[in-house]
C-alpha cells in the first residue's frame, strides 16, 4: 500500500520540517495542513486543542494519509490526549528532548510559545533525564515570522530581549518550527559557542521509511488564506507552493 504522510499545524512552521522531508527523502508524498483559519493552537484551551486536532487528523486520514507529523510545539504538548484512529501521529517534544539530550549540554537553554513552556512538557522530559533547563518565553517570534517578516528591527529588539538571559548557554533548543527561519539572526544575540538546536532533523530520522509513489504530488491545504499561506512560506523559507487550497473541517 502507498503510504502518503500528514503534516498539521497552526501557520507554515511547519514548512521547516516539510523542506527537511524533501531534502532527505523526495519521494515521500506529503499532505500539509495549515489550520490559520481557527484560533491559533497555543491560545486554545487544552480541550479545544484537543477537538481541533482529532478533527484535522480524521480528515487527514480520509485524504488517504497514513501517518501523521504535528509540527507544532503547543499543539504536540496535548500528544497524550489525541486519538490517533489507528495511525501513527510523531509530535515534536520527544525529538526535541532527544536531539538536544545527544549533545550533552553543560548549559540547556529553551525558546518557544506562551503554552508550551508553561506546560511544563519539556521541563518534564529533561528532569527525567538529569538535565536542567532554563526557558525563555518567546511568543511574538513566530507571529512576527508567520507575518513574512524575518530581519525587521521590531525582530531583531524582540529577539535580543528574549535571548539575553540566555547568552552564555551552550546550546539552546528551538522549541518551534518557525524559528529556524530566523537561526542566523538569533545567533548574532548568543555566544560564538552556543549551538542552536533544530528538532527537525531528528523527527525527520523518527518518521522511518515510507512506502511511497514516487510520483504522488504534494498537497497544501488550510483553513485560513490560501494566498497568504504561500506568501508566507516563500518569505520564511523560500519554499515555493504552487498550489494551495482552502478546506473548511
Amino acid at each position: 500500500m502507498n503510504q502518503r504522510l500528514g503534516m498539521i499545524d497552526w501557520g507554515i512552521g511547519g514548512v521547516s520540517i516539510y523542506k527537511l522531508i524533501k531534502e532527505k527523502h523526495a519521494h515521500v508524498p506529503v499532505t500539509y495542513f495549515s489550520d490559520t483559519g481557527v484560533t491559533p493552537y497555543g491560545k486554545m484551551t487544552r480541550t479545544e486543542l484537543v477537538v481541533r486536532l482529532n478533527r484535522v487528523i480524521a480528515f487527514l486520514k480520509s485524504q488517504g494519509v497514513t501517518q501523521v507529523v504535528i509540527g507544532c510545539n503547543a499543539a504536540s504538548t496535548a500528544m497524550d490526549l489525541l486519538d490517533n484512529g489507528g495511525i501513527e501521529v510523531e509530535g515534536m517534544i520527544e525529538s526535541g528532548v532527544a536531539a538536544a539530550a545527544k549533545l550533552e549540554p553543560k548549559r540547556l537553554g529553551l525558546i518557544g510559545g506562551r503554552r508550551t513552556v508553561v506546560s511544563g512538557v519539556y521541563r518534564n522530559a529533561f528532569a527525567h533525564r538529569g538535565i536542567k533547563i532554563e526557558q525563555r518565553i518567546a511568543q511574538p517570534l513566530s507571529a512576527l515570522i508567520e507575518s513574512g517578516d524575518t530581519s525587521s528591527d521590531q525582530l531583531r529588539e524582540a529577539s535580543k530581549r528574549i535571548l539575553s538571559p540566555l547568552r552564555n548557554c551552550s546550546h539552546i533548543l528551538l522549541a518551534c518550527t518557525h524559528y529556524p527561519a530566523i537561526s542566523h539572526l538569533l545567533q548574532e544575540f548568543v555566544s560564538t559557542r552556543t549551538v542552536l538546536i533544530d528538532p527537525s532533523c531528528e523527527l525527520v530520522r523518527r518518521i522511518g521509511k515510507i512506502k511511497a509513489d514516487a510520483n504522488a504530488a504534494d498537497i497544501f491545504l488550510t483553513s485560513g488564506d490560501p494566498t497568504g499561506m504561500k506568501t508566507a512560506a516563500m518569505n520564511a523559507f523560500c519554499v515555493d507552493i504552487a498550489t494551495a487550497r482552502q478546506v473548511k473541517i
